[in-house]
């Protein structure tokens, strides 16, 4: 039924539920570079301050050099962050939409005590034209705090689909508060259809199988980001979680120039036992294969989202309510594949 099966023994230190300090920020150090996280356009926002004032820019592609450009000039009337001081310190920050993972964040300097501030910055991104006229260009402001505790001032998006690339002067356009979908991550990925299945150890006969196995069949993935014009050349990562060695990754084939790709790829888990089903996460990410980096397109992650491992505090036991649904189903169903056709979204 797959053109691909990969088979991997996966042993639990189900023993470790207390771990000392030592061990416990040793492991999550390795757990965090597994996960691969991904930061959302609103990471590290802890202000409450209501959006105001207004930035002034202008838009520009230069052909030859093959460069969308972003000259950030000033903003007029920010609000103020910290009441006591009557200060903030802010800053422009830029991304390109959908697609924060591959192109990036640009961020100009911060000017510090005004709410009045002047940049006279270009920030830049290399990216083919075409490309370009299917993002939208997410310009926030945020106030920057020396603990890391940014607040966001507000923002503007604009779809560059329909932007007057004549018009190269510089506008005052005014901030508003975040909008719900960037919030909510509802930025449209992709969805993956698989199946997966949990055989019980001594399940289908004595000792047979000896502990106990996840199969996951990734089958295919529709709608993915299409990157360049030629489409996109992906291929999907796994990993079990909690995984401080990495021992757990495998991946499939790279499918070329194809945003529907087929991969009809099948892992198969051992050295589970059925108490591991509750602190542990599967995870598959989808990437966009390129010679000098990969970048990420999305993912999914298969659990019960308690956001509890073996009664460690883990960021990544964070499913969605599908994700859990499929999850409980197939706990609840021994040896029968479940199938699903989840969304992709932001790890």
């Amino acid at each position: 039924e797959s053109d691909t099966a990969s088979e991997i023994s996966f042993q639990f230190n189900k023993h470790k539920k207390t771990p000392s300090v030592g061990s416990h920020s040793s492991d999550m150090a390795s757990v965090s570079s597994v996960s691969g996280s991904v930061l959302s356009v609103y990471s590290g926002d802890f202000g409450s301050v209501d959006a105001q004032g207004t930035v002034e820019f202008a838009l520009d592609y230069d052909e030859k050099n093959r460069e969308f450009q972003v000259h950030v000039s000033q903003c007029r009337d920010l609000a103020v962050v910290d009441e006591k001081k009557g200060r903030s310190d802010p800053y422009v920050k830029t991304y390109l939409l959908p697609d924060k993972a591959r192109m990036g964040k640009r961020k100009t300097s911060v000017k510090k005590r005004t709410v009045n501030p002047i940049y006279n910055e270009v920030l830049r991104y290399k990216i083919e034209k075409m490309v370009l006229l299917i993002q939208k260009l997410n310009l926030s402001v945020w106030h920057n705090d020396p603990l890391g505790r940014n607040s966001f001032l507000g923002e503007i998006e604009i779809d560059l689909a329909g932007w007057d690339w004549s018009n190269r002067k510089l506008n005052w356009y005014p901030l508003k508060p975040r909008s719900l979908s960037a919030v909510n991550g509802v930025d449209h990925r992709g969805v993956m259809n698989l199946s997966i299945k949990y055989v019980p150890p001594g399940s289908l006969g004595p000792k047979n199988p000896p502990s106990g196995e996840v199969h996951i069949w990734v089958k295919d993935v529709k709608d993915l980001l299409q990157l360049r014009p030629s489409g996109v050349d992906s291929f999907v990562k796994c990993y079990v979680l909690p995984d401080t060695s990495k021992k757990s990754y495998q991946k499939t084939r790279v499918i070329k120039r194809d945003t529907n790709p087929v991969f009809n790829h099948t892992i198969v888990y051992d050295g589970f036992h059925t108490e591991d089903l509750k602190d542990a996460c599967v995870e598959l990410t989808v990437w966009d294969h390129e010679k000098l980096t990969n970048h990420f397109l999305g993912g999914i992650r298969l659990g019960l989202g308690t956001g509890l491992s073996y009664g460690i505090s883990v960021d990544w036991m964070d499913s969605t309510q599908e994700e859990v649904a499929f999850w409980q189903e197939m706990m609840s169903a021994a040896n029968e594949w479940i199938e699903g056709l989840l969304p992709l979204r932001s790890l």
